[in-house]
């Protein structure tokens, strides 16, 4: 496992604003060139206008001008490491983020690709 990912994911999650589900996710992608851009869970009253912390994550690196990605990770006080949501999965296929690790508060560890997360995802 990318410890580096792990502790940035893991410090992102602190900086959540989850008051309605009281759910914190921090998350960390790792770029091509090396860089680490970071993101927590961001809700709000109308629900749908809430942003998971892997896209908050991989668009932060894109608006920084990031398009290749080497790893992102994933994590939330879960018993088993947390599962991302079909829209986050749809953004990292995306993106063609190779490794995708997803963690709990504990260290336990799940390592899967875009194309096992979403199988018959959009792509271009």
């Amino acid at each position: 496992m990318d410890k580096e990912l792990f502790e940035a994911a893991l410090a992102a999650r602190r900086n959540a604003y989850a008051p309605y589900s009281k759910f914190a996710v921090g998350a960390a992608v790792r770029t091509a060139a090396g860089n680490i851009f970071t993101g927590c869970n961001v809700e709000n009253a109308s629900y749908g206008l809430s942003c998971c912390a892997e896209r908050c994550a991989i668009f932060a690196a894109v608006g920084a001008g990031e398009r290749e990605f080497a790893a992102l990770c994933v994590v939330a006080d879960t018993k088993e490491p947390v599962s991302p949501c079909g829209a986050c999965r749809q953004v990292m296929t995306e993106f063609k983020i190779p490794e995708i690790i997803l963690a709990n508060t504990n260290g336990d560890v799940k390592i899967y690709t875009p194309q096992e997360l979403l199988p018959y995802g959009f792509t271009l």
